[in-house]
């Protein structure tokens, strides 16, 4: 059995096996494009499926989820509108059972489920479930494997020793919960009681198995309206469309890269600490352009042993491409031609490699989603109207946990109606709403339905005036947000983005950190400095946390002083800040709105500034 994931090697190429040119056939390129578009159709299906049909909140509410299609080869064919690096990561779980197993485990009917980092996952919430599809080969007339349809969501909890699925102090990953490489549920369209049995007796949450489920369901949609595609196509035209759409990705991509200057860049970005505190975890980019060849390689990133954020070779290889894509032309295809275009370099042993056996359950997001950032600050001056780093400064959910009164039942509350900042601005445009891009289609609960899940209640969520990068245009203001929960509870959590907030581009300033202080407002309060380990809440209790802004873009003394002054109208900059950080002097009241700019004393702070400079 070969490796899917060969650990031993740093330059590691992206792509899967390719088809004979032999098996192919002519297809014209308008067939290719309705073939793509009924299989992202599709996904986009199969992930509504499951908000629609889901148990729980963090699926039915959250759209954690995102849906793929991928060849018989395991190439990354289509894909919904999602969470980026979720639908990236998508296709080494399936490779990886199609290179264990072997294609004569794969039968019409069947249905897989894996979550295993280790085998091309991100961390151990994140399921994927994935099922073959069949159409008879041109050839012989027999059935075989054309296409797999695969949905990957975000669970509440994976067993292991803490509740929610973010067990950030573990010792390594068996601490953190249950691994499945793989495991077939549906047996030629007969269920595995047996397994299914397996699954939900290794996690806390009674609703877990009708979001399991939930997704397979979705994947046996998806199958059944594949096959409607296949029926209508034929399996010749349908694997030649995959090929050709897969082609002209890598091909718009070189391309692309072609018109950027040859060279090397190189960037420096920082995670505050690990859970434990250990400081400044390092992460290190060196982006090679030679001609349409790209080359991203991130030796000189950190290596400590004692460090407890890992990144999996997966969940770097999504934030990679996900980071790349966001400044490409955003017509071009998201498939396996992506993957092929680039050359990884991923030393194993560095904290986005980590060594068999790491915890990774707080690395996915910390230092994984930091990749965006080092490569975007990589390339600002080479590429500045799309260096936007697709990051975020989240550490892990705010996870509360108690016993519901009116239940008898013990709750996990994943804080899925927060998350409210960090979007950074770019060139030409000021950073708006509440969630970064890399966040995808992910939807934040309100706190109404929230509060009628739990025991607590929402006292604010409001943007954070000043807290938004300044620059030419100006990052979103980060959020102050309050909870109160109303029955004893524990709250466990990590933090970052305290030291290292979202950075500013092409300078741009930085936007305001993060701060978290538990038992808010009371005579012992808990401001978390790395890790929140089950610190116990009484009822009446608060949750206060000061989420980031984003950062801004260009200098900020090249702001438009009307667009200042419509910042301070709209009190995402106070007066002060006005003056302070855009050099933009405002008279009059903000409270009669009667403000109005000094053009002078406008064009005289800026002056002295701009030679202060």
């Amino acid at each position: 059995m070969s490796n899917p994931l060969p650990r031993g090697v740093d330059v590691m190429r992206l792509a899967a096996p390719r088809a004979r040119l032999a098996d192919r056939i002519d297809i014209d390129p308008i067939t290719a494009e309705v073939i793509r578009n009924g299989m992202e159709t599709i996904c986009f299906e199969m992930a509504v499926y499951v908000s629609r049909t889901a148990t729980t909140p963090i699926l039915n509410q959250s759209n954690e989820r995102n849906a793929t299609v991928l060849d018989a080869r395991g190439r990354l064919a289509a894909l919904s509108v999602g969470i980026p690096q979720f639908m990236l990561t998508s296709t080494l779980p399936v490779r990886f059972a199609l290179d264990f197993l072997g294609t004569e485990e794969f039968r019409e009917g069947d249905v897989f489920v894996a979550n295993d980092p280790y085998h091309g996952g991100g961390h151990l919430p994140d399921y994927n479930v994935f099922a073959p599809v069949y159409g008879p080969d041109p050839a012989t007339g027999e059935r075989r494997m054309v296409l797999i349809a695969s949905i990957q969501c975000h669970h509440g909890d994976t067993g292991g020793a803490v509740p929610g699925g973010y067990n950030v102090t573990a010792n390594d990953i068996w601490g953190e919960g249950v691994r499945w490489p793989v495991v077939k549920v549906i047996d030629q369209g007969r269920e595995r009681r047996d397994v299914l049995y397996a699954l939900q007796t290794n996690n806390r949450i009674p609703d877990y198995i009708g979001d399991i489920r939930a997704q397979i369901g979705a994947a046996q949609l998806g199958v059944a309206r594949l096959q409607e595609i296949i029926d209508r196509h034929g399996v010749a035209l349908v694997e030649s469309g995959v090929d050709t759409m897969i082609d002209y990705a890598a091909k718009r991509f070189r391309e692309e890269v072609t018109a950027w200057p040859d060279g090397s860049y190189e960037a420096d970005a920082y995670v505050d600490h690990d859970p434990l505190g250990h400081p400044d975890v390092h992460l290190h980019v060196k982006i090679t352009v030679d001609g349409s060849d790209l080359t991203v390689d991130f030796t000189g990133s950190d290596t400590r042993p004692e460090l407890q954020a890992w990144s999996t070779f997966g969940n770097t290889r999504g934030y990679t491409i996900g980071q790349i894509a966001s400044m490409m032309d955003p017509e071009i295809p998201k498939n396996e031609g992506f993957f092929e275009a680039i050359t990884l370099v991923v030393p194993q042993g560095c904290v986005l490699n980590p060594l068999p056996g790491k915890p990774v359950s707080a690395g996915t997001h910390h230092p994984g989603a930091d990749v965006g950032e080092v490569i975007a600050v990589a390339m600002q001056h080479v590429l500045p109207d799309k260096a936007v780093p697709q990051t975020y400064k989240t550490g892990i959910p705010t996870v509360i946990r108690g016993v519901d009164p009116i239940t008898g039942q013990a709750f996990v509350d994943h804080s899925a109606e927060v998350y409210a900042g960090w979007c950074n601005a770019a060139k030409g445009l000021d950073a708006w709403g509440a969630l970064s891009v890399s966040f995808g289609n992910l939807w934040k609960a309100t706190a109404e339905i929230n509060e009628s899940l739990f025991p607590h209640i929402q006292w604010s969520r409001d943007y954070r005036t000043d807290s938004g990068g300044a620059g030419q245009w100006r990052g979103i203001c980060g959020s102050h947000y309050e909870k109160e929960v109303l029955v004893p509870s524990t709250v466990y959590t990590y933090v970052v983005g305290m030291k290292y907030p979202m950075v500013g581009i092409c300078g741009g300033r930085n936007g305001a950190p993060n701060e978290m202080i538990l038992r808010y407002g009371s005579d012992d309060p808990f401001r978390v400095a790395h890790t929140a380990d089950n610190v116990p809440m009484a009822a009446g209790d608060r949750v206060m946390y000061d989420y980031g802004g984003g950062g801004g873009w260009g200098n900020p003394l090249d702001r438009d002083p009307a667009a200042v002054l419509d910042d301070v109208l709209d009190e995402y900059v106070s007066i002060e800040g006005a003056e302070r950080d855009y050099g933009v002097v405002l008279r009059g009241s903000l409270a009669d709105l009667s403000l109005s700019i000094d053009d002078d004393a406008t064009a005289t702070v800026r002056a002295e500034r701009r030679n202060a400079q």
